[in-house]
């Protein structure tokens, strides 16, 4: 169990408080919502959960097999479905490992990614286009 607390400010705008370490971040509705969009909305966070939970579950392993990941970066986008209710219809991730990632182990990396346990607690409808790019 991980505590949070949460203050709604006023204008679309709540700050998160993290239990544990006490870090705070702050939301707002985005501006095609009637928000200021002047910080993560809701449903980018959702974005950010799955895109973390991926690159740190395969972190997490590739560590224990001895292979490195430092270098990763990832991208990731969010699409809104265009018919109601309004929802996620869409999550784009990219991920670009850096050099040395052995290509027999490139398929448990992706697996890994796509059932991490973000990925798995989305609802189905939800389409998950996640790719892998290797520069080799």
């Amino acid at each position: 169990m991980v505590p949070q607390s949460f203050l709604y400010m006023g204008e679309l705008r709540c700050k998160a408080t993290h239990g544990p370490s006490g870090v705070e971040l702050v939301t707002d509705a985005p501006t095609d919502n009637q928000g200021r969009g002047e910080s993560f909305s809701p449903t980018d966070l959702v974005v950010t959960a799955l895109a973390t939970c991926e690159v740190t579950t395969m972190g997490i392993v590739a560590s224990r097999d001895h292979v490195t990941l430092d270098g990763t970066r990832v991208f990731a986008e969010k699409h809104m479905s265009t018919d109601a209710p309004r929802r996620i219809a869409r999550i784009v991730v990219r991920m670009d490992f850096p050099p040395g990632i052995p290509k027999h182990y490139r398929e448990k990396l992706e697996l890994i990614a796509r059932t991490c346990p973000v990925a798995r607690s989305l609802n189905a409808d939800v389409t998950l286009d996640v790719a892998f790019s290797y520069p080799d």
